[in-house]
């Protein structure tokens, strides 16, 4: 078929950009290196929590109580 007439053009419906990619929650959502403040850095291992400080990954801060590393809440 010729391009844009029909349905052989590969660009069926809901084919546009932005569909399906995360559903617009911003540019560093979630628990991912540098997601910015609002949560805690938490320790796998004994479950201590300790305030999450923008600007440094909980997974290069060491737990005050046990020594493990720390992860995002």
């Amino acid at each position: 078929m010729p391009r844009g007439q029909g349905q052989g053009s590969g660009m069926g419906r809901g084919m546009g950009m932005g569909m399906g990619r995360g559903g617009g929650r911003g540019r560093m959502s979630g628990n991912r290196p540098g997601a910015g403040p609002g949560s805690n850095c938490i320790c796998p291992k004994c479950g201590e929590k300790v305030a999450h400080q923008q600007g440094v990954p909980c997974y290069s801060v060491n737990c005050p109580k046990c020594g493990e590393k720390m992860m995002r809440e």
